[in-house]
Parts: structure tokens; C-alpha cells; sequence
């Protein structure tokens, strides 16, 4: 798969439109989708993006990300796809439906199959969607499929749900509509090394500030090592209120299965499986310790 970051011409493409935050397993399917259009044609397939998230960038608003742009590129490279084009939404925000899909999508990528999903829209106040699309596709040649509503459990899947079920710490509800689990990566950093003192040593790193933050406790993780190993592990995140800490929010891994191996300054993958409880400030270090050792046991059970 090739990474494109600026508008090229690659003509007869399959296309799929959208920003794909997390890539859950509705954006996978119109992903699908798209390669399998693009091979049953005899032509390439790309997924069309963009740089910036337009809500975020017309209100100044710092995104919060599911997954980084990177780590969601690598999803999409999973599903087959030969190019991600992502395009400066600056240098297209005001654009009309008609300019956007003549002078960028027809113009440059010549499409045999535009894919988007049911709600998707485009150009200047995102008067485009998926009837604007349909209405031209013969006029300019291509075929076009827009993905139904995708649900489970009676709620629509949608970045937008995925962020607020993460925001309320329902991880496995996430992790559904996913079909992954949640993750954040960073790398090991010295902490304070308390948990050495009590038996339970932490892999530190600092939460990400462009994704979701979900909220201040202990979760059972998954943690993916460098060397790709998997390992089950037990996480704080938050602020250490029984150590009044004041370095700000931190992700403390203690990581079980017997592990007790130097791994600072490398990268790690925290998986979440499950919310466990809201961190709380104790009266010491001994009841911190005894809670520890209650969470542990809870995840074995």
C-alpha cells in the first residue's frame, strides 16, 4: 500500500470516501467493499481521506482521535487496499459538491466505483452525499454503492458512538463495534518506581493527547510488547491520587504471566479489555497494595 499526501493523478481507480477514524468494522466493510470492486474490474483501489477532521478544523478544536492516523493507515492496509491518498481539507473546504467530485475525484482518479457510506458528505456546507453522487455516476462513468446503516445491538455503528462509549469507559462495547480492541501506543518511561516497592513493577507511558480519553481507572489490558509478544497486564490511568501526584495523567501497566523484564524507551500496544473501577485516592501505600492485589484476582475469576 502506498501513502499519497498530496493530490496526484492515478486514473481508474475503485474509491472509497471518508475520514475512517478507528476503522470500525462498518468502515471495514465498505473497505471490502472497494477492493473487491477494484479486483472483479481489473483496476486498483484507494481510500480517499483527508488530513484534518473538518468539524475540528472549521471550530479550532484539537482532535481526539480512536486511533492515530497511522495505526488506522495500517488497519486500512489489512483489508488489500493499494493507496491511501490523504488530501489538505484546507486546500478543498470550499469547494461545492459539484467542483469536489469534477475537478478532484473525476479529474484525478477517473473512478470506475465511488463507495461511501450512507450518511457520507462532501463540499461546501456538505451539500454532497450519497443521492448528489448517485444522481452523476452515469454522467461521469463511474458505478456507485453507498454502505446501509450497519448496527449492533440496536445502536448504529459510528465513530461518534464508539467515541462516547470510550469517554464512559464501556470498553467492551467499543471493542464491538471495533472489532478490535481499543489500543493506545507509546513509548516506557521511568516513573516513580513505586510500584517496585509492593511487588507490582508498571510499565509507564504518557496517554496519548489526540485520542480519546477514557476515563480515570484500572482496566484489564492486553499488552503488546515490541518483540510482538502478547501478555496479559492490569492498568491505571490517571492521575496517582494517593501519591498526590502532580505530573499530570499517566498509563501504568503492571504486566502478569511472571514478566519482570527491563523494556524502558521501547514501544508498547495497551489493548483494553474491560473497565474494572474508577481510580480512588487510599490512605496508604498498604491499601493501595491489598486493592492491587483484589483487582489481580478479579481478572483471574
Amino acid at each position: 500500500m502506498q501513502i499519497i499526501k498530496e493530490l496526484t493523478n492515478i486514473p481508474k481507480l475503485s474509491l472509497a470516501l471518508g475520514f475512517f477514524d478507528g476503522v470500525h468494522i462498518a468502515h471495514q466493510r465498505l473497505i471490502k467493499n472497494t477492493v473487491d470492486f477494484a479486483r472483479q474490474n481489473g483496476t486498483k483501489s484507494a481510500v480517499i481521506t483527508l488530513k484534518q477532521q473538518p468539524y475540528c478544523y472549521l471550530n479550532h478544536i484539537a482532535p481526539k482521535y480512536i486511533s492515530s492516523r497511522p495505526d488506522s493507515y495500517n488497519i486500512i492496509e489489512k483489508f488489500g487496499i493499494d493507496y491511501i491518498i490523504e488530501l489538505d481539507f484546507e486546500q478543498v473546504s470550499g469547494m461545492t459538491s459539484s467542483e469536489y467530485l469534477k475537478n478532484i475525484l473525476v479529474k484525478n482518479f477517473e473512478p470506475v466505483g465511488i463507495f461511501t457510506g450512507f450518511n457520507h458528505h462532501f463540499g461546501l456546507n456538505r451539500e454532497g452525499n450519497c443521492a448528489f453522487l448517485k444522481k452523476y455516476a452515469d454522467d461521469f462513468g463511474y458505478k456507485f454503492y453507498a454502505l446501509s446503516s450497519q448496527e449492533i445491538n440496536g445502536k448504529l455503528i459510528s465513530s461518534s458512538a464508539i467515541r462516547e462509549f470510550l469517554e464512559q469507559g464501556k470498553i467492551e462495547d467499543a471493542n464491538l463495534m471495533l472489532g478490535r480492541e481499543f489500543c493506545v501506543s507509546g513509548t516506557v518511561v521511568e516513573g516513580n518506581k513505586i510500584g517496585r516497592t509492593i511487588n507490582f513493577p508498571t510499565a509507564n507511558m504518557d496517554y496519548p493527547k489526540d485520542i480519546v480519553e477514557i476515563p480515570k481507572g484500572v482496566y484489564s489490558v492486553k499488552a503488546e510488547l515490541s518483540d510482538g509478544k502478547i501478555l496479559n497486564g492490569i492498568a491505571n490511568f490517571g492521575i496517582k491520587p494517593t501519591f498526590n501526584n502532580t505530573t499530570g495523567k499517566t498509563l501504568e501497566t503492571h504486566i502478569l504471566d511472571g514478566f519482570n523484564e527491563d523494556i524502558y524507551g521501547q514501544t508498547i500496544n495497551i489493548r483494553f479489555m474491560k473497565f474494572i473501577r474508577y481510580e480512588q485516592k487510599f490512605n496508604d501505600i498498604n491499601e493501595l497494595k491489598e486493592q492491587i492485589t483484589k483487582d489481580i484476582n478479579f481478572l483471574n475469576k
